[in-house]
């Protein structure tokens, strides 16, 4: 099971019909992604590659993960980040778990 401490980077995703937000944290709270994300797989993956290169596991949280939060979603998992749930739980496409 993935612990906190394995986090390298939480990263919580606005999501948008046209574009989204991502807020990115260190678990000491530094920020290392405050910035419009486009709506785009290619992008998207080139954000969630860049943030594991740099800070390891990618723990993605999404505001709305039905309807237009699915692309990122889908993206994430492809990009075999770990996902977070509403209920805390994390998704059992994390690598990590």
């Amino acid at each position: 099971m993935l612990e906190i401490e394995d986090v390298g980077v939480f990263l919580g995703l606005d999501v948008g019909k046209t574009a989204h937000h991502g807020h990115g944290l260190t678990p000491a709270g530094k920020k290392v992604l405050d910035k419009p994300l486009p709506n785009s797989e290619p992008k998207l993956r080139a954000v969630f590659d860049k943030l594991a290169a740099k800070f390891g596991t990618v723990l993605v949280v999404v505001d709305q993960p039905a309807s237009i939060g699915a692309l990122p979603l889908t993206v994430a998992r492809r990009a075999r980040v770990c996902l977070g749930k509403n209920d805390e739980e994390i998704d059992h496409y994390c690598p990590c778990a």
